[in-house]
């Protein structure tokens, strides 16, 4: 009773969660004019469609226009396109390139002539289909997906790890917590979590495992929450020749590089592939015999069934006002309607045999968790489940790839970013598995201790803040500073934390109709330090800036050609050197959001060799991790006031 009654609050969660993305989608779209929508990066104006073709099955239109488009519309997103009111459209596509002035979509039909002869409107659209999957994979739950709850809600136990196999090791240069990683995900009988706090080779050590996996002939499903983390193991596994990979999903939600190891890809240049070739020639020539007969249309029919018309023509009869020879012109086409059919028949037959075929020769099948509820391997048994990005999935996105294998391995970092949720009644899905799991059952984890990606005085404060210092740094990215890409004339430290709180009329604020903060003098100082570092010499692509609040990014973005994303949007990625924007400047210590002290986790932890961060400390320091934070820069001599 207790797991029905967890699985059917999921079902409830998810369902919240839905409506939420759908009334916010919908919501902006009826009340916001396409120029404001357009202005907040989710809607482009005023573009003209051009058919290019099919491409993987799909049909391709360019959308363009003379004037930029700048949009937070990206590739993979799924678009909505009108001419008018957007919310009377049901013509939907995927991005698959973007450009200065166009932006090209993917659509699974026909597309209408409308929407290539007048000047249309694309919207960012809310997408279900995920939480439709979701949904499904509750209500039908394997008996493996009600195990891995059955551990987290203590109704099971799980069982001890078998005798570690001797493992030759591809990769030589793993360091022994990754290797303990991989011994223990490889022998346990259930599951296993790996703990891959930032540049501590998480993806490297999922890379090993699952080739070792592969090499005890084990079938593996590989998951991840993102497209890009699919994609970034995908393009790891893809130096092992030997592996024969197969990536599912939307071909246009793939990176280019990547496209080869598609199902869709694999399809189209499958040796049966010529046989539906011929098949859809046949087709066509059916269609044009047809076309010199009479359509058996309600008016011709008269209540005849096609068994009728049939039998009327073979005995060359007429019926019901109908002539003997209109009869038999209906029954020819009726004859061939039905080849035509048989035609798309066989075809379908070709297509499954196809993707069984690809599907049962691949060693492992990638997908994201949502994709991993395709159709194309309902039916696959899989021996293990391998989900990165496990921290920022939900319970039921992860219970997808969890219902299909015998045993899963999940890993994750839960001091990081958790599930974004929109709906304030379905806050309880930000609780993963992963972190509830790692908290009940220590022993069946394991912690890579050594970070590859900053200067060890960067790592000091997050390492002992959120991970009890457990970690350290390796000797390669120790002593690695700024100096060594601006040479030996400067000598700045790794860190820096520059105070605003002596700054007279230095206070947040908000743009018109907005709820998001800002705060001119940060922007000002964040965009001078950025242009200071590029005057210098700094690539463009090493220096980002990030800010926990949207608006506080876009006036940033405005003047400045580096990156500016808020901190999800830098989740997971490394700069050279990182500028942050706290924002929050007040005589009440509000700190808003911030106080998710996993965002600043992630906000401090993407420096490679140099982090500045900008704020007002009278403010910030109401909250205890942010005081322990500022007396740290102070005792290291790393704050200046301005």
């Amino acid at each position: 009773m207790k797991l029905k009654k967890y699985i059917k609050n999921l079902i409830r969660l998810i369902n919240y969660e839905r409506d939420a993305e759908i009334d916010l989608m919908t919501h902006e779209i009826s009340t916001m004019s396409g120029q404001k929508r357009e202005e907040l990066g989710r809607a482009i104006n005023k573009v003209k469609g051009k058919h290019l073709g099919k491409e993987l099955g799909l049909q391709i239109v360019q959308f363009g226009r003379p004037e930029i488009i700048d949009t937070e519309i990206s590739v993979g997103d799924m678009v909505l396109i009108s001419t008018d009111n957007p919310l009377k459209s049901d013509l939907t596509g995927t991005v698959t390139e973007k450009g200065g002035r166009f932006i090209k979509v993917a659509f699974d039909k026909r597309v209408p002539r409308w929407a290539l002869k007048k000047k249309v409107r694309i919207d960012l659209y809310a997408n279900d289909i995920t939480f439709r999957r979701m949904e499904d994979n509750l209500k039908h739950l394997s008996l493996k997906g009600k195990n891995a709850l059955e551990y987290m809600l203590s109704d099971r136990n799980p069982k001890k790890n078998r005798p570690t196999p001797y493992i030759a090791y591809i990769d030589e240069n793993l360091n022994e917590s990754q290797k303990s990683a991989i011994e223990n995900a490889l022998s346990c009988e259930n599951f296993f979590l790996i703990h891959g706090p930032f540049g501590t080779g998480k993806t490297r050590t999922l890379v090993e495992l699952i080739s070792q996996e592969t090499r005890q002939n084990h079938k593996v499903l590989a998951t991840a929450e993102s497209n890009a983390a699919v994609d970034n193991i995908l393009e790891r596994l893809m130096e092992n020749k030997k592996l024969n990979l197969t990536r599912l999903g939307h071909p246009q939600r793939v990176s280019k590089h990547n496209i080869t190891q598609t199902l869709a890809y694999k399809v189209e240049n499958h040796k049966l592939n010529k046989k539906i070739k011929k098949i859809h020639k046949k087709i066509n020539n059916l269609i044009e015999k047809r076309k010199v007969h009479t359509k058996p249309t309600p008016q011709y029919r008269r209540g005849l069934g096609d068994y009728d018309i049939l039998h009327f023509a073979s005995k060359g009869k007429g019926a019901r006002g109908v002539s003997a020879e209109k009869m038999k012109s209906m029954a020819k086409w009726i004859e061939i309607n039905q080849e035509i059919d048989e035609a798309h028949d066989d075809i379908k037959r070709i297509e499954n045999k196809m993707i069984r075929d690809i599907v049962e020769n691949s060693d492992v099948i990638l997908s994201t968790n949502s994709s991993a509820a395709l159709d194309s391997i309902s039916k696959v048994k899989f021996d293990v489940a391998i989900i990165d990005e496990a921290s920022q999935a939900t319970i039921p996105s992860v219970l997808i790839p969890i219902a299909k294998a015998h045993r899963f391995i999940l890993a994750g970092d839960h001091k990081q970013l958790p599930p974004t949720i929109i709906s304030d009644r379905a806050g309880a899905l930000e609780k993963t598995l992963f972190e509830e799991l790692i908290k009940m059952y220590p022993f069946k984890s394991q912690l890579l201790n050594t970070q590859y990606r900053m200067n060890k005085l960067l790592m000091t404060f997050p390492n002992k803040e959120f991970y009890g210092n457990g970690l350290k740094s390796d000797s390669s990215v120790d002593n690695i500073t700024i100096n060594d890409l601006l040479g030996s004339n400067h000598d700045e430290k790794a860190l820096l934390f520059i105070d605003t709180s002596d700054v007279e009329d230095n206070r947040e604020d908000h743009l018109k109709d907005s709820k998001s903060i800002i705060n001119d003098l940060e922007s000002d100082i964040s965009v001078r330090i950025a242009n200071d570092y590029l005057q210098a010499g700094v690539n463009e692509e090493d220096i980002g800036i990030i800010s926990p609040y949207a608006d506080q990014v876009k006036i940033i973005q405005e003047n400045t050609p580096v990156e500016v994303k808020t901190v999800d949007g830098f989740q997971g990625r490394e700069k050279e050197i990182i500028i942050i924007s706290t924002v929050r400047s007040n005589d009440y210590g509000n700190i808003g959001f911030l106080s998710d002290l996993r965002r600043l986790n992630v906000a401090i932890t993407r420096a490679k060799r140099k982090l500045i961060i900008i704020g007002n400390k009278n403010t910030l320091m109401t909250n205890p991790t942010y005081a322990r934070l500022i007396e740290f820069v102070e005792d290291e001599n790393l704050l200046i006031k301005i």
